[in-house]
């Protein structure tokens, strides 16, 4: 899905502080924050590390801080290390859009949907003017089996996004859980404009105008890297995945999600979003 949703970018305007013996604690964390950005930005990743934890220990009461942490850990994948700073954040500065924003995605990438759902509507109680950008708030509304919700949040982000088949997909498939395959064709969102491939061949596939093996094709043209052929085969299949499961054939349903979680895994929030579903689709008899 394209990156609509905005509120994750930490500004650190701080000014320069100097730690002679009148700093104040947080003065003296932020100036510590300061530069571990600055060895990070370097590429001394132990040494930011290390200024990181000295930022906090400065000042345990330091919201800024604890969401640096955080990010250090989510940027290494390291889930459950930036949930608990997170959980700082969100203790310590309960506006913290970021830190509800962060921890809800970092909780769902886990795989706890209803958890992260908990965070992302704390994330629309504290700016509803965000609600319909937040597309990751659909998809961990489908996982959930909320499918009504779903389709409502994928209809509010067509306002915002009219050019995204993925969106008009997985509109669909909340659709089609609540209504029925027949349904959700009848009501299929409309896409003009979306040139990534294959995702002209995917919207066609939903529509009942194209073929699985349109979309393999569109994805295994040459005349590309091998980075961006695995990054569409990623998506032919974790499409395909999902076509499977709306039309209730389980078997090549994981069949897809599996090569979409394996074969072509991305380190990306839809790779992520593959992942948990696969997991989820994977324990359901």
């Amino acid at each position: 899905m394209n990156r609509l949703i905005t509120i994750g970018i930490l500004a650190l305007s701080f000014g320069i502080v100097t730690a002679a013996s009148g700093a104040t604690a947080r003065e003296r964390s932020q100036e510590l924050l300061t530069q571990a950005m600055e060895v990070q930005r370097k590429g001394l990743v132990g040494s930011a590390q290390d200024l990181m934890a000295k930022a906090t220990e400065a000042d345990p009461t330091n919201p800024a801080a604890w969401l640096q942490r955080g990010l250090f850990h989510r940027a290494k994948g390291e889930h459950l290390e930036a949930i608990k700073h997170f959980d700082n954040v969100v203790a310590l500065d309960p506006k913290s859009v970021n830190g509800w924003e962060w921890r809800g995605e970092e909780r769902y990438k886990l795989g706890r949907v209803e958890e992260a759902l908990a965070d992302f509507d704390k994330v629309l109680e504290l700016q509803p003017q965000m609600k319909p950008q937040h597309w990751q708030r659909g998809i961990a509304l489908y996982d959930a089996g909320r499918f009504k919700e779903g389709r409502e949040q994928f209809e509010s982000h067509q306002n915002v996004n009219r050019n995204d088949v993925e969106n008009a997909v997985w509109h669909f498939l909340c659709v089609a859980r609540a209504d029925g395959v027949d349904a959700a064709r009848k009501v299929l969102i409309p896409i003009k404009g979306d040139g990534r491939v294959p995702m002209a061949q995917i919207h066609d596939l939903f529509a009942a105008k194209g073929t699985a093996q349109q979309v393999l094709e569109a994805a295994q043209k040459l005349g590309t890297t091998d980075a961006v052929m695995k990054d569409r085969l990623f998506y032919a299949h974790l499409y395909l995945g999902l076509y499977y499961e709306a039309t209730g054939e389980k078997a090549r349903a994981l069949d897809c999600l599996k090569k979409a979680t394996v074969d072509f895994a991305q380190e990306h929030y839809m790779g992520d979003v593959a992942r948990v579903r696969f997991q989820k689709l994977s324990i359901i008899k």
